[in-house]
């Protein structure tokens, strides 16, 4: 019997499409996986096989038509729970948001079923999906499937999580200061960040969100392969009425020179010695491919972090905190507690200030951007934390933002970035991060899949 692991989701729908392989075995195959390794990880925590299966039927009742089929066709992914799906509960990991029932899919969402994806499941988060820490008191916790005594990641822990024990092959996660890029890097897996207003988001079921989220977060895909990050972003971006950011924007800009700025510690940051090591490695790659590489002083990013702390936490932080204390989830409390302080100062001359210091950021990295289309950073100054390290005091969330700086600034300038997985060492996985210019992940993939090339695939765990 074919490992459908061991094939991209491109050849899966091509096979499919072409009647060689039926959608059916594939989320047969991909169910039963599920069964064998989510009770180890937990990381999907709505079962929609039977919706799954019924969609795979009707597929290749399509296919035997001879009706046409979309890029996507029978492709297992994974949708992350604080999305619409029609006829499941957007809960964002919360008791309180337990009968949010969805009448329709998000916009992403029906984009890549109109491309013929099959989602398999739902995915864990945090509550809210305010930690980089994916455990809840709804759900319970998702465990990093390299090592139990590390996070997963977060918010999107859930989906690279079972991306990285091969229950689905495209893991939808969103991204306002890493719950992308960082379950990518600490599940030894690649996530991708797109530009806000590629992927269009928007939930129906809620209301419209707040100035961070408009600004900031977004949709995008985890796998195991950058090819499979490509074509989960052409399945899930598109222009849509539903996000007032969204704009049809080509997936493929201009040439480009091959140019990489390499930083090893940005900000000043103690940048552990393996990471700074990876970096080196993969700058090493792009020279051997013909890239130039330089080492020339970045704008600034250490600014950013508080920006971004003001536009999404303070903003509206009381009914943040009300909802979090009607949950009682001991994460999110933690962390609307440590802000209280900055949040209690926030007013119109400081909002006005916000926006004119996040101007000027965004004109500094594009002028730079303009001149090195890649800049080859870490994820983090860190290898992958302790799980549920944020909750031993106030101290160590202070220290986990700063340590997590080019997570957290990176969409504050509204850039694309990738996390592109190094290798595991004694079950500890590490990674580097390459960002772009704004509209140009098409630069990300392309640098993505050099350096999977040198570090190799991902393989599939357990």
């Amino acid at each position: 019997m074919t490992d459908f692991n061991s094939l991209s989701a491109r050849e899966i729908a091509a096979r499919i499409r072409s009647g060689d392989l039926k959608a059916v075995d594939v989320v047969t195959a991909t169910l039963d996986r599920v069964q064998k390794a989510n009770p180890k990880v937990n990381a999907i925590i709505q079962d929609c096989a039977k919706d799954a299966l019924a969609e795979a039927e009707a597929l290749d009742a399509r296919v035997a038509s001879g009706a046409p089929v979309g890029a996507l066709a029978g492709v297992p992914v994974t949708i992350k729970v604080l999305s619409d799906q029609t006829g499941y509960a957007s809960t964002n990991s919360c008791r309180i948001y337990s009968d949010v029932i969805a009448t329709q899919d998000s916009p992403f969402l029906a984009h890549m079923r109109e491309k013929d994806a099959i989602v398999i499941g739902r995915t864990n988060t945090p509550a809210f999906s305010y930690r980089w820490f994916s455990t809840n008191e709804f759900y319970g916790a998702t465990k990093n499937p390299h090592n139990d005594a590390l996070t997963a990641g977060g918010s999107s822990g859930g989906a690279g999580a079972a991306v990285a024990t091969g229950m689905g092959h495209i893991g939808h996660g969103t991204d306002i200061a890493g719950s992308i890029r960082y379950p990518a890097y600490a599940c030894g897996i690649q996530g991708l960040r797109p530009t806000p207003g590629r992927v269009p988001m928007f939930n129906p079921s809620g209301t419209d969100r707040g100035i961070g989220p408009q600004l900031m977060a977004v949709s995008g895909p985890l796998a195991r392969r950058v090819d499979d990050l490509r074509l989960g972003l052409e399945g899930m971006a598109g222009y849509s009425t539903g996000d007032a950011w969204s704009a049809p924007v080509p997936l493929v800009g201009p040439t480009y020179r091959r140019r990489v700025a390499l930083v090893t510690h940005p900000a000043d940051m103690d940048t552990d010695p393996r990471i700074v090591a990876d970096l080196e490695r993969a700058a090493q790659m792009f020279r051997d491919a013909g890239w130039e590489v330089e080492t020339p002083e970045i704008p600034e990013l250490r600014e950013a972090v508080m920006i971004q702390a003001d536009m999404w936490l303070a903003d509206d932080h009381a009914a943040k905190m009300e909802a979090a204390q009607r949950e009682g989830d001991a994460g999110a409390i933690a962390l609307l507690n440590h802000y209280a302080d900055r949040a209690a100062k926030f007013d119109t001359a400081r909002f006005s200030e916000l926006f004119v210091r996040r101007s000027a950021l965004i004109r500094a990295w594009r002028a730079f951007l303009a001149d090195y289309p890649v800049v080859l950073m870490p994820n983090c100054a860190e290898l992958p934390f302790r799980q549920d390290q944020d909750l031993e005091g106030d101290d160590m969330i202070a220290h986990l933002w700063d340590v997590m700086l080019p997570q957290i600034a990176i969409p504050v300038l509204g850039l694309p970035a990738i996390s592109i997985a190094s290798d595991v060492v004694d079950g500890m996985p590490s990674g580097v991060q390459l960002v772009c210019a704004p509209w140009r992940e098409d630069i990300c993939l392309d640098a993505g899949e050099l350096l999977e090339r040198g570090f190799g695939f991902p393989g599939v765990l357990g």
